[in-house]
């Protein structure tokens, strides 16, 4: 008898989605971002700030699709790259790359006049533009690409003849590789970001949300070290890295059931052996660690390096743990001030920015910007461009990443954050908010050796 196999994928249940989807649809019925009453920017400037977004719509949208058809991974962005320098030097700005040690990373910056750093404050306005391998623009960064770059070459116009009394400087930084090689925090050991007072960039997804929980992260690679022997005839002679490596996975799966409901465990077995007649004598397990603080995340990444060795000691095998080859990512610390304008101005452009809660903190990823927003206040939030059931990284997300609401969103996301950075350089009440929520909230951490 002949047996067919069924080699139909099964289809996930939906009903947490829609379970989720409903709790968020009654939140909202009493859920809204209230902000805080400032005076910011006059609206004189914002009407220009407005106009300058909208009369380089073509172009910014001529780039989101251009980038689009050509996805690019991280650190190969060179044609990306190129895109983005070439319009800012239409716009003319001087645009330097590579910068701080990345081929493909850009830093441009524009002055008022008289600008002294003593004196005035910076502003950061950063693009990522890197893609997913095999699936493109996934995750959207062809959008915060446009979105950055439009933000600042609007305000870099306003800002470079002193326009109504604006004072200061805004720097814009491309910044590459943020999927998996934390490019960010590369760029800010090489001395980025500290001419910067504030940081501001977004991220598309599938709502308008002011403020999400974004997820810590961190890499490790456990390599079990075995003895090789003949599995048939001689396996007592024998010491099995792979059985480490499958103990290590169950004992995470065991694990999760004593961690918050926001970490975040998984891993795969890169390395298992080569033959099934001989005892395997290396294996490898490579696991992402995330947690939503980075006290806890401190805390999970202990827990998991006991159940390596824990699993090495039961296989009777030798264990070495590596961490962080890439740089850890810490979550994104949130700036409630700056976050105020970022709404004001999307509900000027006719979005509503849902409060933080609104969107389950289930749904959480990571991000190299959290990296920054424990060196100096910062804002990472979220613009909708696709329905509530398209999650990122999926090839879904990446068409809709190429879309009409792609191309709303990366307009209205140039002026929101265009809008967030010229307040903060506008309003001397405002700036002395956002840094006195920062350092009431821990200030400036030492990132680069938090986990020592």
């Amino acid at each position: 008898m002949t047996m067919t196999p069924n080699t139909d994928a099964p289809v996930p249940s939906r009903a947490y989605l829609d379970i989720m989807a409903a709790e968020g649809r009654r939140l909202l019925e009493t859920a809204a971002y209230v902000p805080a009453e400032r005076e910011g920017a006059p609206e004189e400037l914002h009407a220009r700030l407005e106009r300058a977004v909208e009369e380089g719509r073509d172009g910014l949208v001529d780039i989101l699709h251009d980038l689009h058809r050509h996805p690019e991974e991280a650190f190969r962005e060179v044609h990306a790259a190129d895109r983005l320098t070439g319009h800012l030097e239409e716009h003319d700005v001087v645009p330097q790359r590579p910068a701080f040690g990345l081929e493909t990373a850009i830093r441009a910056s524009v002055e008022s006049p008289g600008f002294d750093p003593a004196r005035h404050r910076t502003v950061a306005i950063l693009s990522e533009y890197d893609a997913l391998p095999g699936i493109g623009h996934g995750c959207g960064h062809n959008v915060i690409a446009v979105t950055g770059l439009g933000a600042f070459t609007a305000l870099a116009g306003l800002v470079r003849e002193g326009a109504g009394g604006v004072e200061g400087r805004v720097v814009y930084y491309g910044t590459p590789a943020e999927e998996g090689e934390a490019g960010k925090e590369l760029m800010a050991r090489a001395g980025a970001f500290e001419e910067a007072d504030a940081a501001i960039m977004l991220h598309p997804y599938f709502a308008d949300v002011a403020d999400q929980a974004w997820l810590g992260r961190r890499v490790m690679r456990a390599v079990f070290s075995g003895v090789a022997a003949h599995a048939s005839s001689h396996p007592f002679m024998g010491r099995n890295a792979l059985d480490a490596a499958s103990l290590a996975y169950q004992g995470i799966g065991l694990l999760r059931q004593q961690t918050p409901p926001t970490d975040r465990l998984h891993a795969i077995i890169t390395e298992g052996g080569e033959r099934p007649s001989i005892i395997t004598e290396s294996a490898t397990l490579k696991m992402y660690v995330r947690s939503r603080d980075p006290e806890t995340l401190k805390v999970l990444s202990g827990r998991v390096e006991e159940v390596m060795r824990g699993a090495a000691l039961m296989a009777g095998v030798g264990v070495e743990v590596h961490w962080d080859e890439s740089p850890a990512t810490l979550p994104v610390r949130t700036n409630g001030p700056l976050t105020d304008r970022w709404v004001l101005a999307q509900r000027r452009r006719g979005r509503d920015p849902l409060p933080r809660g609104t969107v389950s903190e289930t749904l959480a990823a990571s991000t190299d910007f959290g990296n920054l927003s424990f060196r100096l206040p910062g804002i990472h939030p979220l613009i909708g461009i696709a329905g509530e059931d398209t999650a990122l990284h999926t090839r879904e997300f990446a068409a809709a990443a190429g879309s009409p609401a792609a191309e709303s969103a990366a307009v209205d996301g140039a002026y929101g954050l265009a809008a967030a950075a010229l307040d903060f350089l506008h309003d001397d009440a405002l700036a002395a908010a956002v840094t006195e929520e920062f350092e009431e909230r821990g200030g400036a951490v030492d990132v680069e050796h938090y986990f020592d």
